[in-house]
């Protein structure tokens, strides 16, 4: 297998499941980080920020550095803070999301002043939490998705994903968001500005084929799915577009 500079981790579903570990994962990291390699950690979960992150992957017993940690709440937080400084930002989501919007002191509103809806998962999620944000994007405000995860890897299966609250919201509105996360290439982007990387130094690695692989493919680098999470390689291989590499678990990846 090729080698690369930039080693972009999906999470859910390829370093962990809900809280525990996958062995083989934390292993791999180990064994990049021994011959100078620090990976990328791109998640479409919008609930965290990159302390979150850093502090929960430390608990399973993986250092990852703070600033090669991109979730999509930091990504829409820097995506805002480049398009819409001036706006007035609602936020449908959870502590993650208003955290990474804090840090870039966007400034926050209720649902009467908005211009930009941005929403991300909420799982305390109420008929009236929902039909407020719709008021909010029906009125006018710039529809925007953190990611569109149909379902999410749990400890014990998949949850609803932040994607299929996305859909209720466009049906209701008639209106499409822009995406920020997998398989929109916003954070890839971000990994190879921040390092400077050539396209062909970067590989794209996860469970799901219609966020991390599609993310990868259509940035055009390339990709590693790893078996276990959302998508199966034989449901994978009746796609169009295939993978780079199909791996068993991370370890192959040494």
């Amino acid at each position: 297998m090729k080698q690369y500079r930039a080693y972009c981790f999906d999470l859910d579903g390829t370093i962990y499941k809900g809280t525990e570990v996958i062995e083989a994962a934390a292993q791999t990291i180990y064994e990049l980080q021994k011959r100078g390699i620090e990976p990328y950690y791109i998640t479409n979960n919008a609930s965290v920020n990159r302390e979150d992150v850093e502090n929960k992957l430390a608990k399973m017993g993986i250092v990852a550095k703070r600033e090669r940690i991109y979730t999509t709440a930091v990504a829409s937080a820097l995506y805002c803070a480049e398009y819409h400084a001036s706006s007035h930002i609602y936020l449908y989501g959870e502590e993650g999301l208003r955290k990474a919007f804090a840090e870039q002191n966007l400034r926050v509103v209720g649902p009467e002043e908005a211009d930009v809806a941005v929403v991300g998962i909420n799982r305390e999620s109420t008929y009236e939490s929902l039909s407020e944000v719709m008021n909010v994007i029906r009125n006018g405000a710039t529809f925007i998705a953190t990611n569109s995860d149909k379902i999410i890897p749990t400890a014990t299966g998949f949850g609803v994903g932040n994607g299929s609250f996305i859909r209720l919201l466009a049906h209701a509105t008639g209106i499409e968001p822009l995406y920020i996360g997998k398989p929109e290439s916003t954070m890839l982007e971000l990994v190879r500005e921040s390092g400077g990387y050539a396209k062909d130094e970067m590989v794209m690695i996860g469970d799901n084929y219609d966020t991390d692989i599609l993310c990868g493919i259509q940035y055009e680098i390339d990709t590693i799915h790893v078996a276990g999470g959302v998508h199966t390689q034989a449901q994978i291989q009746q796609r169009e577009k295939q993978p780079t590499y199909f791996v068993e678990n991370l370890t192959e990846l040494l």
